[in-house]
C-alpha cells in the first residue's frame, strides 16, 4: 500500500503513524546546538529571546491557517474543534509579552522575523489556501465534501511543530528532574510540558485523524508530504538560531581543521551489518562445498558441521562470561567495582579471545572456508543489508566538506574483501578496513586464513596505530561505534565511545567492571556542560562511560548534524 503502510497498529491514528515514520528527525531535533545548549542550561539568553520573539510570526499563522480551516470543515463539531484552537492561539498571542515575563526574561524589542520563520509560515499560509505541490485547488469545482481534505492539509502542516517541542520539552525535563542545579529556561520547559500545551498538541493530532478517514489514498499522500514538509521546515527552524558559544554537536564542525581533525572508528558485523558476516561466509562455504567438491558433499554433512561449530563456540562463550560475571544467586549480587577496573577488564577479555581464537581455529581446521570464489564473497558484500541509517551516515560523512575524511572499520569478520565490497562507492573504496583475510590460489579460497584481528586487543592495537600515524601535530579526536565485547578496549579509549545494539554480555561486562551506559543525549548535555565550564574537553586515557544509541540516526545528528 506504500506509504500507508505506516509504523504503529492499525488502530493509531495518522498523526502517531506519521510522527513514528519520521522517527529520525526527532534526533535532528534533539542534537541539535539550541537544543543541546539549553538542555545544558548555557543558552545565551539573547539567543534564547530570539527564538522566543518568532512565536509571534508562528501565532499569527497559526491563527490564520485555523480561520481558513474553519470555512472548509463541513461537520459543526470539527468546525468547534478548529475555533477552539483557533482562541486559544489568539489567547496566547495576546498574552506573548507576559508569558516572557512569567518564564524570567524581558520581551525583546525588536523581534524581526528569520528566513526559516517566514520559509514555514509562507508554506503554511499556502497550504491553508488551497495551494498543495504548487497547484491551487479551484474553489468552483470542489464540493463541500471534497473541501474537507483542504482542512485536513492544513492540520497536517501544524500538528508535527506542536509535538517536536512537546518531545524536545519533554526530553530535556527527564534530565532536569535528575539535575540538583537550575535551569533558567525551566519554566519555558515547563509551559511545553503542561497539560495545555499537550492538549492542544493531542486535539489537534485527533482532529487530523478525524478529517483524514475519509481521505482517498492519494490524499493521504500528500498528508504525508505536507506533515514531512512542515517536520523539515521546523528542523531548519531550529537549527537556523543563532548559538553564539562553541557547543559539541554537531561534533564534526568542531573538528574540521587540518590542525584538528576527527577519525571515525566503526566495528562492522552487526554494528553496520544486520546480519553477521560468518553466517553469510557459512551459507556460501555451504553452496560451495556442495557444488565444488569432488566428490561433491551433501549440503546436510557441511551444514551439520557448521551447526557444530557453531554451537561449541556459543557453549564455550557462554560458559566463559559466567565464569568472569558469575549469576546472580539466592538474591546476591556478584561484586561489582567502584570506577572502572582496567586490569580486571583486559583480563577477562583475554581469557574471552581464547574463546574466540580458539573457535577460529577449529574452523580454518575443518577447511569448511575451502573453495569459496573471491567473486561470490565480493557479491554477496555488494547484497549486504545494513543496519538502517549506517549506511547513508557512511556515505555522507566521506561526501562532507570537513576535512576530517578517516574512517577506519576494525572487525573479526574472516573476509577484509566481504567487508569492502559491502562499503564500496562507486569505482573507489574509501574506507580503511582492519579485517582478517582468506588465502586464495586462482580466487578459490584454501580454507587458511590470514588471522590479524582476533581479539580486543587486536583491535585496540589497530587503533592506536591508526592514531600514532595521524600526521597531524595534534592528536586527532576520535569516535568509536561497536555493539560487541570485542568493541570495549577502544570504546574506551575513544575520546566518545558509542554502544549501538543491545549486547547482553557486554552490557554485562562492562558493569561487572565498572563502566556506566549513559544514553547520547543525556550524556552530551553533560559534555557541553563541562566544556561551558572548562571551554576543553581533554580526554585523559579510557573513560569509564560509555554513551548508548538505538539506532544511526542518533549518531548521524550527533556526528554531522542537519
Amino acid at each position: 500500500m506504500g506509504s500507508l503502510e505506516l509504523e504503529g497498529s492499525d488502530e493509531e491514528g495518522i498523526a502517531k503513524r506519521l510522527w513514528n515514520k519520521f522517527k529520525n528527525e526527532r534526533a535532528l531535533a534533539l542534537y541539535s546546538p539550541f537544543v543541546v545548549c539549553l538542555a545544558s542550561g548555557a543558552l545565551d539568553p539573547n539567543a534564547f529571546l530570539h527564538c522566543i520573539s518568532q512565536d509571534v510570526y508562528f501565532l499569527q499563522a497559526f491563527a490564520q491557517a485555523y480561520e481558513l480551516a474553519e470555512e472548509y470543515a463541513d461537520d459543526e463539531e470539527d468546525k468547534e474543534a478548529i475555533v477552539k484552537l483557533r482562541k486559544r492561539v489568539l489567547k496566547r498571542l495576546r498574552n506573548q509579552d507576559e508569558l516572557i515575563r512569567e518564564w524570567g526574561f524581558e520581551p525583546p524589542k525588536e523581534n524581526d522575523c528569520n528566513n526559516a520563520t517566514v520559509k514555514y509560515t509562507e508554506f503554511l499560509m499556502e497550504t491553508a489556501s488551497g495551494k498543495v505541490g504548487g497547484e491551487k485547488f479551484s474553489v468552483k469545482i470542489v464540493t463541500p465534501f471534497e473541501k474537507t481534505k483542504l482542512a485536513a492539509y492544513t492540520l497536517s502542516a501544524i500538528s508535527p511543530c506542536m509535538r517536536i517541542y512537546s518531545f524536545i520539552s519533554k526530553e530535556i525535563q527527564a534530565l532536569l528532574n535528575l539535575d540538583d542545579t537550575e535551569n533558567i529556561y525551566k519554566k519555558w520547559l515547563n509551559s511545553l510540558s503542561s497539560q495545555k500545551f499537550e492538549a492542544s498538541a493531542s486535539s489537534i493530532e485527533d482532529l487530523l485523524d478525524k478529517l483524514s478517514i475519509s481521505l482517498t489514498g492519494e490524499e493521504l499522500d500528500v498528508v504525508e508530504r505536507l506533515y514531512h514538509r512542515a517536520m523539515k521546515l521546523e528542523l531548519e527552524f531550529i537549527w537556523s538560531q543563532p548559538v553564539v558559544q562553541q557547543t559539541i554537536v554537531p561534533f564534526s564542525r568542531i573538528h574540521n581543521s587540518a590542525e584538528d581533525n576527527l577519525i571515525i572508528f566503526c566495528d562492522f558485523d552487526l554494528t553496520c551489518t544486520a546480519i553477521d558476516s560468518s553466517a553469510l561466509l557459512a551459507e556460501l562455504a555451504i553452496i560451495a562445498a556442495t557444488n565444488v567438491s569432488e566428490p561433491p558433499v551433501p549440503s546436510t554433512d557441511i551444514r551439520t558441521t557448521w551447526n557444530n561449530l557453531f554451537e561449541q563456540y556459543v557453549e564455550e562463550y557462554r560458559q566463559c562470561i559466567e565464569s568472569i560475571t558469575p549469576s546472580e544467586a539466592d538474591g546476591d549480587k556478584s561484586p561489582q567495582v567502584e570506577g572502572l577496573d582496567y586490569e580486571g577488564l583486559c583480563k577477562a577479555l583475554e581469557q574471552i579471545s581464547d574463546v574466540e581464537k580458539s573457535a577460529t581455529s577449529r574452523v580454518v581446521d575443518s577447511t569448511v572456508l575451502r573453495g569459496l570464489n573471491l567473486a561470490e564473497i565480493r557479491r554477496a558484500g555488494e547484497r549486504l543489508t545494513f543496519q538502517d541509517g549506517c549506511r547513508r551516515f557512511l556515505q555522507d560523512i566521506m561526501e562532507s566538506k570537513s576535512s576530517m575524511k578517516e574512517v577506519h572499520v576494525l572487525s573479526y569478520c574472516w573476509s577484509g574483501d566481504l567487508i569492502k565490497s559491502a562499503l564500496q562507492s562507486g569505482e573507489e573504496n574509501v574506507f580503511n578496513v582492519h579485517s582478517n583475510d582468506l588465502v586464495y590460489k586462482d580466487s578459490i579460497s584454501t580454507g587458511e586464513m590470514i588471522r590479524k584481528m582476533d581479539s580486543p586487543m587486536d583491535k585496540l592495537r589497530a587503533f592506536n596505530n591508526v592514531i600514532n600515524c595521524s600526521s597531524n601535530s595534534v592528536k586527532p579526536s576520535t569516535v568509536y561505534i561497536g555493539g560487541s565485547v570485542g568493541d570495549l578496549l577502544c570504546l574506551l579509549e575513544a575520546d566518545i565511545g558509542i554502544v549501538i545494539g543491545s549486547s547482553s554480555s557486554l552490557t554485562r561486562l562492562g558493569n561487572h567492571f565498572g563502566i556506566s551506559f549513559v544514553p547520547l543525549f543525556p550524556g552530551l548535555v553533560a559534555k557541553h556542560k563541562e566544556l561551558a565550564e572548562t571551554g576543553s574537553l581533554i580526554h585523559k586515557g579510557p573513560s569509564n562511560v560509555l554513551y548508548t544509541v538505538s539506532n544511526w540516526d542518533e549518531i548521524y545528528a550527533f556526528i554531522l548534524g542537519q
